[in-house]
């Protein structure tokens, strides 16, 4: 397996094999500014788009702070909360458009404010067990836009409004009880788990983890019989794509001959 490893100002980037590791190195606190969410972004649209590459793993330098979110230095300094944060939206993530491959956060310590809304925007969530979690922005008078949109959906609509409206951490056990987060485990075992998670998504069909996020992005607001629509008739260029695809007669025949899928990827 071919290892390389590079670092763009704060961030440490390595590609092992199929998969890619993202590490965030600023500072203290892994807090994140405009400029280092605009390389983030580029990364991720970089990642996105080598065929290469099959899943991605997210995760803070330390064990004291994944990302307690923006830089609230920066913003004293007149840094605004709506700056140009590239691509893909704060932390390279959360508003990058076609992101049709797996994405892990390795949660290896806090997780705030925008280091949340990041952390909510990755596929898998596999947290230290002292990890923790709050969206602190009613302290410092600004809105946690991505998690209003975005958490009412993934926990109890009453669990995401205290949240918001209170700033309340919260600990692992607490997170995944409320399906917030997939895992929980020890802090020394923590990448070594998302690693072992990338490599078997990595070995798996990309054109069907491809046409999963579409689907499941694309069909989020939608009726269920319109949704069935966008998927029967193919209106989705992921799902067309597999439909269509090698590797889509390669898993019939696989299960037919009762063999191990050998997937392209087209």
């Amino acid at each position: 397996m071919t290892v390389t490893e590079t670092t763009t100002g704060p961030i440490h980037v390595t590609k092992r094999g199929r998969v890619l590791e993202v590490r965030i190195e600023r500072g203290k606190a892994n807090a994140i500014d405009a400029a280092t969410s605009r390389i983030m972004g580029d990364i991720f649209a970089g990642f996105r788009d080598d065929p290469e590459l099959r899943v991605a793993i997210l995760t803070g330098t330390g064990e004291k702070f994944f990302c307690p979110g923006w830089d609230l230095k920066a913003a004293a300094e007149g840094e605004a909360p709506d700056s140009d944060y590239g691509v893909g939206g704060f932390g390279g993530l959360q508003e990058l458009p076609g992101l049709n491959k797996p994405v892990i956060c390795a949660v290896n310590g806090l997780a705030f404010g925008g280091g949340f809304e990041i952390m909510i925007s990755c596929d898998i969530i596999i947290a230290a067990e002292h990890a923790t979690f709050a969206l602190p922005e009613i302290n410092s008078g600004t809105v946690a836009d991505a998690a209003s949109i975005k958490l009412p959906r993934r926990i109890p609509y009453a669990v995401a409004m205290e949240m918001l409206f209170t700033g309340r951490r919260i600990d692992s056990k607490e997170a995944k009880h409320w399906g917030l987060i997939n895992e929980i485990v020890p802090a020394d075992k923590l990448m070594e788990r998302a690693r072992e998670v990338a490599d078997q998504l990595a070995d798996g069909p990309p054109l069907v983890f491809a046409a999963i996020k579409e689907v499941t992005r694309e069909t989020a607001h939608l009726p269920v019989q319109q949704a069935f629509d966008m998927v029967t008739k193919r209106k989705l260029k992921t799902v067309d794509v597999l439909y269509s695809s090698e590797d889509q007669l390669e898993g019939a025949r696989a299960f037919a001959e009762k063999r191990k899928p050998q997937w392209k990827g087209k």
